[in-house]
């Protein structure tokens, strides 16, 4: 707690570089509003860091804005999952408007996930809420209508990602309107996110019939799973493409551009993510950076992935320690109908980063 304490207090000296072009709307999603939203009406000039654009989008359509917070924490939520075992772990700083601290200051490849996942998280609320009724200004998608395959017809409520989409696109996007190289990533990133939807709608099905046959399905548009989102766009994370910055004078002034860097690779797609700054190592705190360093870490001794000991304590060793656990265990299912257990004490080993 000592190091994270320092962190704030150097951080707070350095916010002002980061807050000029960082999307503190984000913090929306895990202040004190949010927790209000459910209740109360939600009132757009407490949303920080709008643009001019934003903020008549959140007045024109403020009961979706409930949705766009949800799918911004549901992005956290992903990004935190997904990055648990890495040295950089996805960590937000809570009472900060730049939610991830300077980390997001770079044009990194955590920025582009971090981007892509969470206008993926607001075009999969959005759309959800959406096909749940919760708003009178968006339903279900009306176009998958008509004929169908053998044995199966539509019904129910097909998900209308597309208007999700568009809400991800009017919204998050307002803000990346500058001719800077950082802007054009940004908004890579974003459209990467949302596209992974869109190609990953299917059909979900339901089946009638007598003693639980299966005559006729009733069949309907759906969103995967966000895992599924997030296991693709990690995959891209992985995978994601360095990019150079070239600078042109158009009649608008000065505009940057983006090319990938080398050519002997292939060229990025719209649904890759890409970057065009080296990432820190984040073994060690470091507030210009945001780094937390991986001290104290819960590490995994028999990986040899990144989340292994060795490579998540960037070769400082770990500590060992043991600890006791009650679990239920000897579980008995009684007929009709509870299940007892009783309660064993497991001892496991520990492993921490030095």
């Amino acid at each position: 707690m000592d190091r994270l304490r320092v962190l704030r207090f150097l951080w707070f000296f350095s916010a002002a570089p980061v807050l000029a072009g960082y999307p503190i709307w984000w913090s929306l999603a895990l202040g004190q509003q949010y927790s209000s939203l459910g209740s109360q009406p939600i009132l757009c000039g407490s949303i920080p860091g709008l643009v001019p654009k934003q903020m008549r989008f959140c007045r024109n359509y403020i009961e979706i804005m409930p949705s766009v917070a949800e799918g911004v924490k549901l992005g956290i939520q992903e990004c935190q999952h997904q990055f648990r075992g890495r040295r950089w772990n996805c960590t937000t700083i809570h009472d900060s408007l730049a939610i991830f601290g300077p980390v997001l200051d770079k044009a990194t490849r955590e920025s582009a996930f971090v981007h892509a996942i969470a206008s993926a998280g607001v075009a999969f609320a959005v759309t959800r809420s959406c096909a749940e009724g919760s708003s009178t200004i968006c339903g279900c998608d009306s176009h998958h209508k008509g004929s169908a395959g053998d044995g199966w017809k539509w019904g129910g409520c097909s998900e209308d990602a597309d208007f999700g989409v568009l809400v991800s696109r009017e919204f998050a996007d307002a803000r990346e309107n500058r001719p800077d190289a950082r802007s054009a990533m940004n908004r890579h990133n974003n459209e990467a996110g949302r596209a992974t939807i869109l190609d990953q709608m299917h059909l979900k099905c339901k089946c009638h019939g007598l003693s639980g046959s299966c005559e006729v399905k009733t069949c309907w548009w759906s969103q995967p799973d966000f895992r599924a989102i997030g296991d693709h766009l990690k995959d891209k994370y992985d995978s994601a493409s360095e990019m150079s910055v070239e600078k042109h004078r158009e009649s608008r002034g000065w505009v940057e551009t983006l090319r990938a860097k080398y050519s002997l690779f292939k060229p990025p797609t719209e649904r890759d993510l890409i970057y065009f700054e080296i990432s820190p190592n984040f073994c060690d705190p470091n507030p210009e950076t945001g780094s937390f360093g991986t001290r104290g870490r819960t590490c995994n001794v028999t990986s040899h992935g990144i989340d292994g000991c060795d490579l998540l304590c960037c070769g400082r060793g770990h500590n060992t320690r043991t600890e006791k656990r009650k679990e239920k265990c000897h579980c008995i299912f009684h007929w009709c109908c509870y299940v007892s257990c009783q309660e064993c004490v497991r001892i496991y080993d520990v492993h921490t980063c030095k």
